[in-house]
């Protein structure tokens, strides 16, 4: 089982930066992918950006592609979310999900571990 927690949300204003941390227990972080997702207030919760165990594949949402960037420091366990020129649509808890199966996927619904998510707001 991995647990994860997310940290360094907060206020920005537009056109600023953020980075988020997402910090995995668990002995076996590195043998799993991770994803962020993010949920606006009376919305689903959202595709952000997602990378494979490996490292060598990072996926992106069209809303945020040239502007986040995802990373992962297996040694450390932890993922890592840099999100730069931020916009007030950006605003929403992010969340850390850790899929325990093959393959990317896009959907909340193929993650199982999940953290308590952390704020972010973007003022314009």
């Amino acid at each position: 089982q991995v647990q994860p927690v997310e940290s360094g949300g907060g206020l920005v204003q537009a056109g600023g930066s953020l980075r988020l941390s997402c910090a995995a227990n668990g002995r076996t972080f590195s043998n799993y992918h991770m994803g962020w997702f993010r949920q606006a207030p009376g919305k689903e919760r959202e595709f952000v950006a997602a990378i494979s165990w490996g490292k060598d594949s990072t996926y992106y949402a069209d809303t945020v592609k040239g502007r986040f960037t995802i990373s992962r420091d297996n040694a450390n366990n932890t993922v890592y979310l840099q999100m730069n020129s931020l916009k007030p649509e950006d605003t929403a808890v992010y969340y850390c999900g850790v899929r325990d199966g093959y393959g990317i996927r896009r959907s909340p619904l193929d993650y199982v571990y999940w953290g308590q998510g952390t704020q972010v707001t973007v003022s314009s």
